[in-house]
């Protein structure tokens, strides 16, 4: 990959949101790299990602004690961190923005801007 490529890294566990994020980067010419663990997600954070996308209910990866650790590396300053859950999961929307989500969407928000939030992100990185 090229030193200069704008990437997404996502650690997502349903399909349907994969192939949601794949589509709509793609749409605005980036590339995503979607990954199952904390420690492939830390490894990959290292790359700096122009944005990364937690599902705060994906528990391979325990969002809540990952993000903190994001937050710490010195690389991911610029990064964005973005969550979605279900619009019922007010408490969790608590804990994700006090250990440094930048964003904490519900899923069918981040779902119908998820374009507009890449090609935002994109743009803010040129």
């Amino acid at each position: 990959m090229g030193k200069n490529e704008k990437k997404v890294l996502a650690a997502v566990g349903d399909l349907m949101f994969t192939v949601k994020i794949n589509e709509a980067a793609k749409r605005v010419g980036l590339k995503v790299d979607f990954v199952k663990t904390e420690e492939d997600l830390l490894e990959k954070a290292k790359e700096q990602p122009i944005v990364i996308i937690l599902d705060l209910n994906f528990q391979a990866i325990n969002p809540l004690k990952l993000i903190p650790k994001l937050k710490k590396q010195e690389e991911l300053k610029r990064t964005s961190l973005i969550g979605y859950l279900s619009h019922v999961q007010g408490e969790l929307k608590r804990k994700a923005q006090e250990a440094g989500c930048d964003i904490v969407m519900t899923r069918s928000a981040f779902s119908q801007n998820l374009q507009q939030i890449l090609k935002r992100h994109a743009d803010l990185i040129n």
